[in-house]
């Protein structure tokens, strides 16, 4: 029995399918992406969205969606659905019998005699999806049409009916190719099986989008619906459906089919399904390897998030070392400007030495990766010294962080283009990672670098630091550490950011203040589905990331919780109680295994409500979520041969 599965009575049930998505991706960056009935319920939704060189690879969606009909004795049954705003039409998900996802998105429909099943494939290294069509039962003659719908333009934007769009096709082996506008790719619409296509364009009008709709953007589309193609099946037949980029040869695709299920390999625990999820997240262009923030829409190579996520992608999943010095390569060579010279993601550069310690960590090879990268480490840093355009070091050897109008932190919502969390003055993550990289590189400069007295200028520094850090930052009467201090002195706000002072190896603070500082978290932050933004008690708390585009940027730092923040809280609590820690630390991933079937089937949300019953939202699959709990884990099992 599959681990993720569903029955008949959830998938009839609109109000409970059209919440649950499936996604399907590939190294090349392009997706398909849907509700598990395939009603699309986003703007992002498609069978195929292909990242585009020119267009700095934005991914645009080609093919929207594909309705099956079977046909019986001249009797049609329509398998495909969509929303017209209250309507939904045709209404194919009531013929659904079964839903599961491993290895791959497969539905089972039941409709007159008919027992039918659709299984959804991307292709590793092409921009290419494949559809599987299996008649499993049948009494009588049958026949299949697929009727393709097609969008060709950004995901993040809807499209019209309109005279400009090039309606005509090119013949393929077992297909048609449409490319209505020059500017995009052209989309191959391929069959494993000869089939009769039968022109009948049109636009069908005022598709509605109920999530876009619910979250206050535009939310109807007209989509162009060339024709269709029609063959007959047999019982016991599978026919494959490609929709891809370049032209295919059709008598490869079942082949092909089978050899891409074979290397996902079972998805049938948690932990399988967190692999797999972050196996979706990598994107392989023009010999760079880069990280995908989360699908469907977030960005792909971020600096900020790349730094965040490639450890636990990696070396905390897999073991792959090589891949994880891929990734900080290509990092390093896309954000050269932000590293050394100025970025308005002020603390991104600093994690470069936590990347390093990372490394260093996962194989004890300190001196190859300080031979490796000592000097990009060394050029942040002296950038920080000397002074950016968002950044100054003050004669204490604080950071002092300030770009009016910008929210220089990973806290970086704008709501009506204001930062929600601008937090300008002495940021406290911002100074525990200076902290961090500036007695981290101290440490391998005397071990292995010539330049000594570098060295000493950053001991010297981080000594500074050493004398006022406590002091700058600690709110006596919460025992807990100040978020930021500016020109008016401590916001005393409980936030998860005083985490980063216990979590990094290099600590500005005693372990007395230390374990006071996780004492408030649990009490006040940490939930079964990720640490809050924001306590609770605080005036600003929003206890629900939900509405349109404004309450959800309030709500975004002010009470949501993020599951990636748990990472921290982890390694800090590992860091102070070792072993003891191990149940505890399974406990607060043990609520996302429920998650598998909420939200992203077999994936991790983004964030959550910051109260019960932490209703996921965000990216359906997201890197920071997945890569945390693949390195709690790590952690677990890693504590746990030690305590053998």
């Amino acid at each position: 029995m599959a681990y993720l599965k569903f029955n008949k009575a959830e998938l009839v049930n609109l109000e409970y399918s059209l919440k649950r998505e499936l996604i399907a991706t590939n190294r090349t960056g392009a997706y398909a992406n849907t509700t598990i009935v395939c009603c699309n319920t986003r703007k992002y939704h498609c069978l195929l969205a292909v990242p585009i060189e020119k267009m700095n690879w934005r991914r645009h969606a080609l093919l929207s969606s594909l309705d099956e009909t079977l046909i019986q004795h001249g009797k049609m049954f329509n398998l495909g659905i969509h929303c017209y705003g209250e309507v939904f039409e045709p209404r194919g998900h009531k013929y659904i019998v079964d839903y599961e996802n491993d290895p791959v998105p497969t539905i089972t429909y039941s409709v007159g005699g008919m027992k039918f099943q659709k299984q959804i494939i991307m292709v590793r290294d092409q921009d290419r999806v494949l559809i599987k069509y299996t008649l499993l039962d049948a009494h009588s003659d049958t026949t299949l049409r697929l009727t393709p719908y097609l969008s060709f333009r950004s995901i993040h934007e809807l499209t019209k009916s309109n005279i400009g769009a090039n309606t005509h096709y090119t013949d393929i082996p077992n297909g048609k190719a449409f490319k209505l506008y020059e500017s995009l790719p052209m989309l191959n619409m391929q069959l494993s099986k000869k089939s009769e296509y039968v022109a009948n364009p049109d636009w069908y009008y005022g598709i509605v989008y109920p999530e876009e709709r619910r979250r206050g953007y535009e939310y109807k589309e007209d989509l162009f619906v060339p024709g269709f193609f029609e063959m007959p099946i047999k019982k016991g037949e599978s026919i494959v459906f490609s929709a891809s980029t370049e032209t295919c040869e059709p008598a490869s695709f079942k082949r092909t089919f089978n050899s891409e299920v074979a290397k996902i390999g079972p998805c049938n625990d948690f932990e399988s399904n967190l692999r797999s999820a972050a196996s979706r997240l990598f994107f392989e262009r023009a010999g760079r390897l880069e990280i995908c923030s989360g699908f469907p829409w977030l960005g792909v190579g971020q600096l900020r998030d790349t730094t965040m996520t490639a450890a636990g992608l990696t070396l905390y999943n897999n073991g792959d070392i090589k891949a994880y010095l891929r990734v900080i390569d290509g990092m390093i060579d896309k954000w050269k400007e932000d590293l050394f010279t100025s970025s308005r993601q002020v603390e991104a550069p600093l994690r470069m030495a936590l990347l390093m310690q990372n490394y260093i960590e996962f194989t004890g090879d300190s001196k190859g990766i300080w031979t490796k990268y000592g000097k990009t480490l060394k050029k942040i840093i002296k950038s920080f010294i000397e002074g950016r355009p968002e950044v100054q070091m003050h004669d204490n050897g604080l950071l002092w962080a300030q770009m009016d109008g910008v929210a220089l932190t990973w806290m970086d919502t704008y709501d009506n283009g204001h930062p929600v969390a601008e937090r300008a003055g002495y940021q406290v993550e911002t100074n525990a990672l200076w902290y961090n990289a500036l007695r981290f590189c101290g440490d391998m400069c005397y071990k292995y670098d010539s330049d000594k007295k570098f060295a000493r200028k950053l001991e010297e520094i981080a000594a500074r630091i050493d004398v006022v850090f406590f002091d700058m930052f600690w709110v006596a009467e919460r025992k807990h550490l100040a978020d930021y201090v500016d020109g008016r002195g401590q916001n005393v706000f409980t936030r998860p950011n005083q985490l980063f002072a216990c979590a990094l190896p290099y600590s500005p603070i005693s372990e007395v203040a230390q374990n006071e500082i996780l004492k408030a978290v649990k009490r006040e932050l940490v939930t079964p589905r990720g640490i809050r933004t924001l306590a609770p008690k605080n005036p600003f708390y929003k206890d629900t990331y939900d509405g349109d585009h404004h309450a959800r940027d309030l709500a975004s730092h002010n009470g949501s919780t993020r599951p990636w923040l748990l990472g921290l809280y982890t390694v800090a609590s590992f860091k102070l109680h070792g072993e003891a820690f191990i149940n505890e630390a399974a406990s607060l991933i043990k609520g996302f295994e429920e998650d598998m079937t909420i939200h992203g089937i077999g994936a991790v949300a983004e964030l959550y409500d910051g109260n019960p019953p932490f209703i996921p939202h965000g990216a359906i699959n997201s890197a920071l979520s997945t890569a945390e709990i693949l390195t709690i884990i790590y952690m677990i099992k890693r504590f746990k041969e030690t305590k053998r």
